[in-house]
């Protein structure tokens, strides 16, 4: 595991088996996947623990992430299995928890999981019942 943007939130996981392009899938006021190919067509990724593979896409996604955060329709915290420019420079700038896991990690994350992620605890992710 790899932290690359401090933070601690406690959420519920919105998880994708799908890369994300923030840029051209993301509605920058409501948070909402508008790709009709994507696992997440229809859904806001607003207020969520973010879980998914890693971005796609130009260095310009990195200020639609930015732009979400402004309209408050960010992720609470984005985990993701590869880091990328996009999404860590977009986490970076809007203050958005951003770590790195292992595919066996992503595996054991469930869709609509309530979970803690604090980047300065010893037990970064934990599962809450």
């Amino acid at each position: 595991m790899k932290v690359l943007v401090q933070g601690k939130v406690e959420g519920i996981v919105l998880k994708s088996e799908m890369p994300i392009n923030f840029l051209g899938t993301v509605d920058k006021k409501t948070g909402i996947i508008s790709d009709k190919n994507h696992d997440l067509f229809n859904k806001s990724i607003q207020k969520s623990i973010l879980v998914f593979p890693s971005g796609v896409g130009s260095s310009v996604g990195a200020y639609t992430i930015y732009s979400i955060k402004s309209n408050n329709s960010a992720p609470l915290a984005m985990i993701c299995k590869k880091s990328d420019l996009t999404v860590v420079t977009g986490c970076a700038l809007a203050n958005i928890p951003l770590v790195i896991i292992s595919s066996e990690e992503f595996a054991s994350i469930q869709n609509g999981q309530k979970i803690s992620l604090d980047t300065k605890a010893k037990n970064v992710i934990s599962h809450i019942n």
